[in-house]
């Protein structure tokens, strides 16, 4: 039986609220001059979402309607999906994923801190 193991994933999500979110995206764009290009989305809790390529990473801005602060949220990724889902609840991790709508292979679990991450294989 192979070791369970975890590492970090290529997608990073800064969810950002209505009000700013016009001005983080021209950030990113104009100020930052990286190519950044609105992705369709069919979510009920994000209205709009950019992508951009951040050094080996995919960074998403997602403009979220009910937020009052920015989130980084992001991707962790695990050798084996249901053994790791055992030992983060046996740890005291458990899932949310009533967060936001995500495939089924999928789960989301926070640290402490409330940081929130995206759990896939």
């Amino acid at each position: 039986m192979n070791e369970l193991t975890f590492e970090g994933g290529i997608n990073i999500a800064i969810k950002i609220p209505k009000g700013k979110y016009e001005e983080t995206v021209s950030f990113y764009k104009h100020t930052l001059k990286l190519n950044v290009v609105e992705v369709p989305v069919e979510n009920p809790t994000i209205s709009r979402t950019h992508k951009l390529h951040f050094g080996p990473n995919t960074l998403w801005l997602d403009c979220v309607d009910n937020y009052t602060h920015s989130e980084t949220w992001l991707e962790i990724k695990t050798s084996n999906l249901p053994d790791a889902v055992r030992h983060l609840e046996k740890e005291g991790t458990y899932t949310y994923d009533t967060l936001e709508k995500i495939p089924a292979d999928k789960h989301w679990i926070m640290d402490p801190a409330g940081t929130v991450f995206l759990l896939g294989a």
